[in-house]
C-alpha cells in the first residue's frame, strides 16, 4: 500500500498484509461490543463511489467508515448525474470538490481507481475495477482462512470457476502467494487463462486431485457466459466443476466471494455446510475495511497519526 491509496494487493507485500490482519483483528473486538464504535476518524469523510452494482462489499465499506465514526456518503451510478451524461472524470471531481478523506472505488473497468487517485487528493481504495483487482476481498479472505484454520502458511488452495474474469481470483492468488499458499486455479479451458500461472499457481482443468486440497474457494458462474462459451451446457458445467457434498472431504473448508449461484458453481447442501466459510467471509469484510481505512487515514502514513490505536482505547466510546 502506497502511503495515501490502496489500489492492489501486490502493493502491501508480506508485511503489510500482516500490519492489516493485525489490525482487523483489533477491530472485529469492536464487533462485539455494546456500542460498536470507534471516534478514529471523527470529522473525516469517506465517499462510496459504486458504478456497479453491490451487496457485500458497499455495505461493509459502509459499516466500517460508520464505525470509525466518519461522515459517510454513497454515490451509485443509478440516480446520480451519470445517467444524465456526466463522465466518470467530472463526477470525481465534483465529489472531491467536499474535500474527502476518502474515496472507495467499485467500476466495470480495471484501472478506474488509479484514475480517480490522479484526479482527487483523497486517499483512493479499490473495491473492485473491472477484472483486474480487488485488494479488501483478498484480505479479507486471508483474514477469515487464519481465523479458521489458524495459519496460512503452507495451505493447499483450488481456486474453481470462471478465472479469466475474475478480479478476485488475481488479488486473491497474488496474496495467497505472499502468505506462503500453495495456489491451483481450476475450471474449463475457455475460462483459464494460460497466463494466470506467471502468477505463480499451478493450472488444472479437471477436479482430479480436489481432494488434497485445505481450501476449496469457487467463484461465481456468470450464466450468460456459459451459453455457448463455456460448455455445451449448464447441465455439463455442474456436473464437472460443481463442488457437492460427493467431492467435499472432512476437514476441507469452502470459500466464496457471493453472490453464489446455489446449484451451478456450489451444491446449497455444500453452502449450508458448516465446512463454508462465506458467512465468515461477510463479516470478515466490516474488521477488514476498518483496518484498511485506519491504516490510511490514521495509521503511520496518514495525517491522522496521532489518533490512538483501537487496542489503547479503554472502553467504547460513542460517536
Amino acid at each position: 500500500m502506497s502511503a495515501r491509496h490502496l489500489l492492489a494487493i501486490g502493493d502491501l507485500g508480506r508485511e503489510g498484509i500482516e500490519r492489516i490482519l493485525a489490525r482487523a483483528e483489533s477491530f472485529a473486538e469492536v464487533a462485539g461490543r455494546p456500542i460498536k464504535k470507534v471516534p478514529t476518524l471523527r470529522g473525516r469523510t469517506v465517499i462510496n463511489l459504486f458504478m456497479e452494482p453491490s451487496t457485500r462489499t458497499q455495505s461493509s465499506f459502509e459499516l466500517a467508515a460508520k464505525r470509525l465514526s466518519a461522515d459517510v456518503v454513497t454515490v451509485k451510478a443509478q440516480g446520480s448525474s451519470v445517467e444524465k451524461g456526466e463522465s466518470f472524470k467530472d463526477t470525481v471531481l465534483t465529489l472531491s470538490a467536499y474535500d474527502p478523506s476518502a474515496i472507495v472505488v467499485r467500476a466495470p473497468h480495471a484501472g478506474a481507481a488509479a484514475l480517480v487517485a490522479r484526479w482527487s487528493r483523497a486517499s483512493v481504495i479499490n473495491a473492485g475495477d473491472g477484472k483486474h483487482e480487488h485488494p479488501t476481498q483478498a484480505l479479507l479472505d486471508l483474514f477469515t482462512l487464519r481465523r479458521r484454520l489458524g495459519r496460512l502458511d503452507g495451505l493447499r488452495v483450488w481456486i474453481i470457476g470462471d478465472v479469466a474474469h475474475s478480479r478476485v481470483a488475481r488479488s486473491g492468488i497474488v496474496a495467497l502467494r505472499t502468505m506462503g499458499c500453495e495456489v491451483t486455479v481450476c475450471g474449463p479451458p475457455t475460462l483459464v487463462p494460460r497466463a494466470i500461472a506467471e502468477l505463480g499457481c499451478s493450472v488444472r482443468y479437471d477436479l482430479a486431485g480436489v481432494e488434497r486440497a485445505d481450501v476449496i474457494y469457487a467463484l461465481r458462474v456468470q450464466r450468460e457466459r456459459i451459453a455457448g462459451i463455456v460448455a455445451p451446457s449448464l447441465r455439463e458445467y455442474v456436473e464437472r466443476w460443481q463442488i457437492d457434498g460427493r467431492r467435499l472431504r472432512p476437514g476441507q473448508v469452502v470459500m466464496h466471494p457471493g453472490p453464489v449461484n446455489r446449484g451451478v458453481e456450489l451444491a446449497s447442501e455444500v453452502c449450508d455446510s458448516p465446512q463454508s466459510l462465506i458467512v465468515d467471509q461477510v463479516e470478515a469484510g466490516v474488521a477488514v475495511r476498518m483496518a484498511v481505512l485506519y491504516e490510511l487515514l490514521a495509521g503511520a502514513g496518514g495525517d491522522g497519526a496521532r489518533t490512538p490505536a483501537v487496542s489503547e482505547q479503554e472502553a467504547p466510546q460513542p460517536a
